[in-house]
């Protein structure tokens, strides 16, 4: 009877041990722990640059409003302006050397740069080759998609104001779930022809000063789960196969006393 007991007390204290190892601390998955009541300034020089195989929507517009004829050629990728249909166009395809092939300017050189710098290359070269006088040149991105995976699935975010934190894709892709490592968040990106991956943490405000807090086009952003997460999701197994155990043992007991009695 002594060892039954034994028994009975190891099983409920694994028993104990994995239900215990299945809890997830606040600390472990709370973000932005350290953020400190009086708030952080904001970084406002975080911004997408324009990267190889980027699809770039440019409009060339005269503030004069009497070089309608003039603008028509550097437009030709933006559908018929007279009939409304700029969103139609095409949009101009960024090649693997980081240029695109711009109506009468030619190929220009835009890797690297943010919308609002491309604008101002684009602006400043008509003027100064004396094309159009003051002109007002809008860059918009087309296909700013960020993709995330997890161990639960995964899918493709679609970034429709041209800009996107780290945090606001997670939120866009469901947030984590409890059982998200926060300290393994990678984030996989194309840098100067290679792959690189690099982990941020979310529960620390460190993130905003991180260069890879603001994503870029195309970026992966994929988790991993915390070991434990095999217990959580298994200890309805284990319940099953300790209550069968501890079942045997009681009946073998039972049996046992029975014979002896006997």
């Amino acid at each position: 009877m002594m060892n039954k007991n034994k028994l009975v007390l190891f099983i409920v204290l694994v028993v104990w041990a994995l239900a215990a190892s299945s809890c997830v601390s606040q600390k472990k998955v709370r973000y932005l722990q350290d953020m400190p009541i009086e708030g952080m300034p904001l970084n406002e020089s975080l911004e997408a640059t324009v990267a190889p195989y980027d699809e770039l929507r440019i409009f060339v517009l005269s503030n004069t409003g009497k070089d309608d004829e003039l603008i028509k050629p550097f437009n030709a990728m933006n559908g018929n302006m007279q009939t409304g249909s700029l969103n139609q166009g095409l949009g101009y395809l960024v090649d693997v050397n980081g240029n695109i092939q711009f109506p009468v300017l030619g190929d220009l050189h835009v890797q690297g740069l943010t919308r609002l710098q491309v604008q101002d290359t684009i602006a400043s070269r008509l003027e100064r080759n004396g094309y159009i006088k003051n002109p007002l040149v809008t860059v918009r991105f087309m296909n700013f998609k960020v993709f995330f995976l997890s161990s639960s699935g995964g899918g493709v975010l679609n970034i429709t104001n041209e800009r996107c934190t780290f945090l606001e894709a997670l939120a866009m892709a469901g947030g984590l779930d409890w059982y998200t490592r926060r300290d393994r968040i990678g984030v996989m990106r194309e840098v100067e022809g290679k792959r690189v991956i690099h982990y941020l943490d979310p529960r620390s405000t460190a993130i905003f000063d991180d260069e890879f807090f603001v994503l870029q086009q195309n970026d992966i952003i994929f988790s991993e789960e915390m070991s434990y997460k095999f217990f959580s999701n298994n200890l309805n197994v284990v319940l099953a196969t300790v209550s069968l155990v501890t079942s045997l043992v009681s009946v073998y007991a039972l049996v046992r006393t029975f014979v002896n009695g006997y």
